[in-house]
């Protein structure tokens, strides 16, 4: 085995998930677990997000629903989106909810024995999600398929940098649901729920904030989260090289000095993405190393200067070590990317060890 891995504080992500609970009261918290939760594990983090506050679940796909339930968790579980025709007998056998939002398919539930949906508006994502103009017609599509509507829900698209449009997106919601009696109306994202208290209404769905992760710094004034992924590994081999020594592949750029390169068994098939080669460092005793040459599929090399540091030697690539951090938002600022990509990137030959 590599000394490599990904550690999942479940305590933070109960702190975060009690926090957020907080924070949204008196609506519900659903935990969005889809995309194996983040990257972080679905059912660990499942558990401990019931266990703290959370009344739901929400996943992507049916299969992340029947791993849930395969684990023995009751909770109730939403499907974001529409699922195949296919699946529709394994919504009624594994107890998922379907969302709805088309005709064709609200009315394809008839006979399946789904006793519930939610219906999804579209307000502005366009993505998916039914014209607030054909809201009627699957609501009664799923009369007529005999399908109780348990919820109906929107998804923000820019609530994390845009008020405005945000604000026009409830609006619109608002608008389209005027005089519907429903049991659960849902709106909020972490960053809604965080910043638009008028959009957390009976539930808010819950993703990027219990793992940890702010969406903008607007929220990092309402809540107080702990980040819950640390990636580690472990010095393996260590090289004394000269100054113009130029490591690993397409030999980038040249040591300044004299310097001791290590290599740590981690590289881009893992998640630590080749784009961090240029300005990237790691942890190594508390203290920032940077990178000395490309990130290359199984390993990188860091270069340590004069550093004591030995073979065995934990390497933080990703969360804190002593009083120093490498977070998953200087990652996202370097790879131009954003932080969900940054931890559903870290690969499944990454082992998850969790600690309570």
């Amino acid at each position: 085995m590599r000394p490599t891995f990904a550690e999942i504080d479940l305590s933070a992500i109960r702190a975060n998930v009690s926090a957020l609970a907080d924070v949204i009261a008196p609506s519900d918290l659903c935990a969005v677990v889809k995309a194996d939760a983040y990257g972080h594990g679905d059912v660990p983090v499942a558990v401990a997000a019931l266990e703290s506050g959370a009344s739901s679940l929400a996943v992507a796909l049916v299969a992340e629903g029947i791993r849930l339930r395969e684990a023995g968790i009751e909770a109730p579980i939403l499907l974001l989106s529409e699922p195949d025709v296919s699946s529709i007998g394994d919504l009624a056998s594994w107890a998922l909810t379907p969302t709805v939002y088309s005709v064709g398919f609200a009315s394809s539930l008839a006979g399946a024995g789904v006793p519930t949906a939610h219906v999804k508006i579209d307000t502005g994502m366009h993505r998916v999600g039914a014209a607030p103009r054909l809201l009627h017609d699957i609501l009664s599509a799923l009369a007529g398929a005999g399908v109780a509507i348990e919820g109906v829900w929107t998804h923000f698209s820019v609530a994390d940098e845009d008020p405005e449009f945000t604000r026009h997106q409830i609006e619109l919601f608002d608008a389209a649901v005027e005089g519907l009696d429903v049991p659960t109306v849902h709106l909020a994202n972490t960053a809604a729920a965080c910043v638009f208290p008028e959009s957390r209404r009976d539930m808010c769905r819950i993703g990027l904030g219990i793992y940890g992760l702010h969406p903008n710094m607007e929220t990092r004034d309402v809540v107080d989260l702990i980040p819950a992924m640390r990636v580690v590994s472990h010095v393996s081999h260590i090289q004394h090289l000269e100054a113009g020594s130029r490591p690993s592949y397409g030999r980038r750029r040249p040591l300044s000095v004299d310097s001791t390169v290590a290599t740590v068994p981690i590289g881009y098939a893992d998640g630590f993405a080749r784009g961090l080669s240029t300005y990237g460092c790691v942890l190594i005793g508390g203290h920032r190393y940077p990178l000395a040459g490309t990130i290359t599929m199984d390993q990188s090399v860091v270069d340590v200067g004069d550093a004591d540091i030995g073979i065995g030697d934990e390497v933080v690539l990703l969360g804190r070590q002593g009083t120093e951090e490498i977070s998953a938002g200087e990652w996202a600022e370097e790879l131009e990317t954003i932080t969900y990509e940054v931890v559903t990137g870290i690969g499944p030959r990454v082992p998850r060890r969790y600690r309570d």
